[in-house]
């Protein structure tokens, strides 16, 4: 056996060559695909807000490509194994290798490198592109596709209790004293928690002593009636730093970001773990693409004299698919505290690694 992980250098740049371009086509096969059927599903919603047309679609587009392709850039690496390795044994293309003194090792070496060099640039692509057109469309969807939020650093969903009241809004943008809410709800509650007033407003804005909702209106539950008082300063306790930690989307910062994000919610004494969980993730999830080569290496040397390639081929599939389940149900378990966070990002990564060695050990080495 020979002691150089890698082949010749003629036979690296062919097998890397030849697993790149498979990568390339199976992932702008699936986002193809996936877009057009997503695309399907939400024209209408888009079309449906007046002055929207051609190019809010195309707007939607550019946004939603780049997730369809993070999200399914690990997937594209497993079919492209699958389809490399099947390809070269039916050609015989293992065996000659093999019977040049080549292991199963050194002929996976190239697409293990190459898939590095993919995990490296998802990651990249997932912190400078990714996150923006997530923060972006998350905006844009909370209002319903009208006008895109001038900027991407926009909060959802911002719901915060004081005392016996709750501050609810849709979107929060800006930052300190320059935080403007969108479509708030001020709900006031007597001692036994039962909703005694409702107040509504397009927007609020900080004062220094609370969140003033312009042109609100009131509905008192108690009398049923509906009126519209003067503009109003509610929420006197909540700050535009406490609006900044409500609502963190882990998706759509990057990882310095979120970070920082982690460390506030961390001072004022919040649940972590999730957000935790996600930062690791961001980093092993790019790995994980760095794993086909090893799950799918069944494909080629799994029951070499068998002549079952078509079986190998699935069985290549079921550990690639299996890991991705696993990773995902370790996210959530770790979400709701069942595991550390580093646990639940990790622990699916060096399982499967395991795993796929062991396969590779048993069936060829």
């Amino acid at each position: 056996m020979r002691l150089d992980f890698f082949p010749s250098r003629r036979l690296t740049i062919y097998l890397a060559k030849s697993f790149i371009v498979r990568i390339i086509a199976v992932l702008m096969m699936l986002v193809l695909v996936l877009q057009i059927l997503d695309l399907l599903g939400t024209s209408g919603d888009i079309l449906a807000v007046e002055g929207n047309g051609e190019a809010e679609l195309w707007t939607y587009v550019s946004l939603r490509i780049p997730q369809l392709m993070a999200r399914f850039l690990p997937y594209s690496v497993l079919l492209a194994t699958i389809l490399t390795l099947a390809t070269l044994n039916q050609n015989s293309e293992v065996i000659a290798m093999k019977a040049s003194g080549l292991s199963a090792h050194q002929i996976l070496a190239p697409l293990i490198l190459t898939a590095g060099i993919v995990s490296v640039m998802s990651f990249a692509f997932n912190e400078r592109v990714v996150t923006r057109a997530t923060a972006t469309l998350s905006a844009w969807e909370k209002v319903d596709y009208g006008p895109i939020p001038p900027t991407s650093d926009v909060k959802t969903n911002v719901y915060i209790a004081e005392g016996d009241a709750i501050l609810a809004a849709r979107t929060a943008s800006g930052s300190g004293p320059d935080t403007v809410l969108s479509g708030v709800t001020w709900y006031r509650r007597d001692p036994n928690l039962m909703l005694t007033e409702q107040w509504r407003s397009d927007k609020a804005t900080w004062t220094g002593a609370g969140w003033l909702m312009t042109e609100p209106s009131r509905f008192t539950v108690g009398i049923a009636s509906l009126d519209f008082p003067p503009d109003t300063i509610v929420g006197e306790g909540i700050s535009p730093g406490e609006i900044a930690i409500s609502s963190v989307n882990a998706d759509a910062q990057d990882l310095m970001t979120l970070r920082r994000s982690i460390a506030a919610m961390d001072a004022a004494g919040r649940r972590t773990e999730e957000l935790k969980g996600r930062w690791w993730h961001k980093i092993s999830g790019p790995l994980s693409a760095m794993l086909m080569p090893l799950l799918g290496a069944v494909a080629a040397f799994g029951l070499a004299r068998s002549g079952q390639l078509f079986v190998r081929a699935v069985i290549g599939m079921g550990l690639g698919f299996t890991y991705f389940v696993v990773d995902n149900a370790a996210l959530a378990i770790g979400n709701f505290g069942g595991y550390p966070p580093f646990l639940a990002a990790w622990a699916p990564f060096f399982l499967f690694a395991l795993i796929g060695e062991l396969v590779l050990l048993r069936t060829e080495e």
